[in-house]
């Protein structure tokens, strides 16, 4: 699944085509595309068509493009959703098209966002945008001075900010491990305490502070937890900066270009191989229906923690 990263990939590459542009007209060809549309709230390509995007703006794994009347149009990748820039007559022979938003930029001309999407996990919506609870901007675009910049769709208000976050609280999230006993990785992939960071980027971040996926959030002392954080922004920066990470053709930019951070990854598919700090064979273990990649002799898990962090302890 698209990670921080990847999504920010998107996001900016969207931004400079898309804001100020016109939606001239609208093509669902897939309504499994609008799984997270409230239709009682309006007919997607209605709300859509006519409308001046102002902005493309992040948080986490989600991105939106406010438009007027205090709505947005809101994106999730899901776990192979792409969003294209194409031009007017790119010919209609894309795998998987789900919705085509026909543009008009006054500087740019004519062309199109097209969402392709192979396993339907991903959504198109128009939501309703709400005020941030914190007052602050409310995610991550190149401008913050619209009055939308302080509103948030309400499908996403729930999640947390991300790290890279101007607005993210070092303190809150120290203080959210102290509360958990379960798994520091799991907490990590609590989109209600850190958003944008999954499967990959935690199995690096882990890596990097030589955490245990299992040790007990609880269990890490303040400064641990600290170092935790700094390792997860210096693994979502690298990641960003080589265009995020492309295991297949699932995840591509808007001109369908793959990342390369696969090639800098330390842990996440590196099952068998020599870890890049010690030798030891990295080794993959069963995590949540999903995989954990480690290093058995860099990431041990702290006993002594688990008895001090158990039940009656």
């Amino acid at each position: 699944m698209p990670e921080l990263p990847e999504v920010e990939v998107v996001r900016a590459g969207l931004a400079p085509a898309v804001t100020g542009a016109t939606v001239s007209s609208v093509e669902v060809l897939d309504a499994r595309a609008l799984t997270r549309h409230d239709a009682a709230s309006g007919d997607f390509e209605s709300l859509v068509t006519g409308a001046r995007i102002e902005a493309a703006v992040r948080r986490g794994k989600f991105l939106w493009l406010p438009i007027a009347s205090g709505r947005a149009i809101v994106g999730h990748l899901g776990m192979s959703g792409q969003l294209l820039l194409r031009t007017p007559d790119h010919p209609g022979d894309d795998r998987h098209p789900r919705v085509r938003m026909h543009l008009e930029h006054p500087e740019h001309g004519e062309y199109r966002v097209d969402f392709l999407d192979q396993r339907t996990f991903g959504s198109l919506a128009v939501d309703r945008l709400v005020p941030t609870a914190d007052g602050a901007v409310a995610g991550y675009s190149g401008d913050v001075t619209g009055e939308w910049a302080r509103s948030i769709p309400a499908q996403v208000a729930h999640i947390a900010r991300d790290p890279l976050d101007p607005a993210f609280s070092d303190d809150a999230f120290v203080a959210a491990l102290a509360r958990r006993a379960s798994g520091v990785k799991r907490v990590l992939l609590d989109q209600g305490v850190v958003s944008g960071v999954g499967n990959i980027y935690a199995d690096e971040a882990l890596w990097a502070s030589r955490l245990h996926p299992e040790q007990p959030a609880a269990a890490l002392a303040p400064r641990r937890s600290r170092e935790l954080l700094g390792a997860v922004r210096d693994v979502l920066g690298r990641a960003l900066a080589e265009g995020g990470t492309s295991f297949d053709a699932q995840y591509v930019n808007v001109n369908g270009a793959s990342g390369y951070f696969e090639h800098s990854l330390n842990a996440y598919g590196r099952a068998g191989l020599p870890c890049s700090r010690c030798g030891t064979p990295i080794v993959r273990e069963p995590f949540m229906n999903r995989s954990s990649h480690r290093c058995p002799r860099c990431q041990r898990l702290r006993r002594a923690a688990i008895r001090q962090t158990s039940p009656g302890a």
